[in-house]
């Protein structure tokens, strides 16, 4: 595997046998006399591999790895040194180089190594590969789509991720918030830790307190044994409460104290213990009335807003529906040991018209029948629910269900077009100024 490699180093007689080794071995090489130089080189040419002298005039090794660290952390960098003492090997590592060689240089011994680090950089560009692959097809961090409206969740994921800040998901029932508090939490710092999704509409109200902060043996009536709870738990992880409309208010002042303090009162102990985690809450209430109506204290309200993220129900962002069509064909035909079905373009047409109440989760629901329906490879009409292919009854006057015919299909246009406006506009039949003014008539303006 040919490489371009750059020698760094004050003695000309080794630089120059180091290049001749390494260009006999096939690889491009380029040499200097400094860590300025090299520095300079790199920031004209493209290199795969750096082999540097730890003591240099101008610039020494490590401070020429952390220039390339700082400005082009993909190039592998392998220090050397006449003084091989375990504590420059270590300095070499802890600067982050990739390698270690002492000085005299064993020839084969240096070639071994650029062969190791030729094959750890192959691998390494093959993963962010794979990794760009996937996320093609599974969306970001298995949110599917490219809308501009999914585009800017994304966004603001990526903000807040890095952050300690407690963050609120909103959207509609299966639009697809837990998957948003598990991108968060992926993209965060504490990925390698503990993600812990909690649906408190599904936890009875009297059980509320002891699963959140746990509670003492003997606390209460069948008490046998002392638990943790929900907060501690996670041991610094992230904790993922849905439907947290649904907290009793009782329940809603300890949680507000937990977050503050980071500590919590099991139930039926004397004094507080530490609690360390991060919070991310979801609903598809409106807790601006829920406060007002007094069923939600407002500096609890407060205190989860810190940072919201509102998930768009998937009418508003028709052009993904393609993609998740694609999406669920793959995973349920896969769970069904079966070839991924292609959907028909009337099918993809009645996929795309559809409203979703059940947002995406009722279109995984739909595309799982339809896989068990369909005896080939085509997903076809036959295969989707009747109220699918009948219409709706009308309901409007013939003026307002016209327009509401015509904002549809220029939705389903653009979905098909992917969001492209001159694709859209050859689907429906338009001139690019016309599909302009009827896209402003219907209120929307995304491309």
């Amino acid at each position: 595997m040919s490489e371009r490699i750059l020698v760094a180093d004050d003695e000309e007689i080794l630089r120059e046998n180091l290049c001749a080794c390494l260009r006999d071995a096939g690889h491009v090489v380029e040499g200097v006399a400094d860590g300025e130089s090299a520095y300079a080189r790199l920031r004209e040419g493209d290199f795969h591999l750096v082999i540097a002298d730890i003591r240099m005039p101008r610039l020494d090794g490590f401070g020429l790895l952390k220039r390339i660290q700082d400005e082009r952390p993909e190039i592998l960098v392998l220090l050397m040194t006449a003084y091989s003492t375990v504590e420059s090997a270590v300095d070499a590592f802890r600067y982050g180089a990739f390698d270690y060689l002492t000085k005299p240089v064993i020839f084969e011994d240096l070639l071994q190594k650029v062969r190791n680090l030729a094959a750890y950089g192959a691998l390494r560009d093959e993963v962010r590969r794979l990794r760009r692959d996937v996320g093609a097809r599974l969306g970001f961090e298995g949110l599917v789509g490219q809308s501009a409206t999914l585009r800017s969740v994304f966004e603001l994921v990526d903000k807040v991720a890095p952050t300690n800040a407690t963050v609120l998901v909103t959207g509609e029932s299966g639009s697809g918030k837990e998957l948003v508090a598990r991108a968060v939490h992926a993209r965060s710092a504490l990925r390698d830790c503990e993600f812990l999704a909690v649906n408190m509409a599904a936890v009875p109200g009297e059980l509320v307190e002891t699963a959140l902060f746990g509670h003492e043996r003997g606390a209460f009536t069948g008490a046998d044994r002392r638990r943790t709870g929900i907060l501690r738990g996670v041991h610094g992880g992230t904790v993922f409460l849905d439907e947290v409309g649904d907290l009793p208010l009782a329940a809603q002042a300890k949680l507000l104290r937990a977050i503050e303090s980071h500590e919590v009162t099991p139930v039926g102990a004397d004094r507080p213990v530490k609690a360390e985690f991060r919070l991310i809450t979801a609903t598809n209430k409106d807790l601006e009335v829920a406060v007002r109506e007094g069923r939600f204290r407002a500096d609890l309200y407060f205190r989860l807003n810190v940072f919201r993220l509102r998930l768009p129900p998937l009418r508003d962002r028709r052009e993904d529906i393609p993609a998740l069509v694609a999406h669920f064909c793959a995973v349920h035909c896969r769970a069904q040991h079966r070839r991924p079905l292609r959907p028909s373009d009337d099918a993809m047409r009645l996929l795309i018209a559809h409203e979703w109440p059940g947002n995406v989760r009722e279109l995984s629901n739909v595309i799982e029948r339809a896989t068990i329906l369909a005896d080939g490879e085509t997903l076809d009409p036959e295969h989707l629910p009747a109220e699918m292919r009948a219409g709706e009854p009308p309901t409007m006057g013939l003026r307002a269900a016209v327009e509401h015919f015509e904002a549809s299909h220029i939705r389903t246009a653009l979905a098909l077009s992917r969001g492209n406006r001159e694709q859209a506009a050859k689907l429906l039949e338009v001139d690019q100024a016309t599909l302009y003014r009827r896209l402003a008539r219907h209120g929307r303006s995304e491309a």
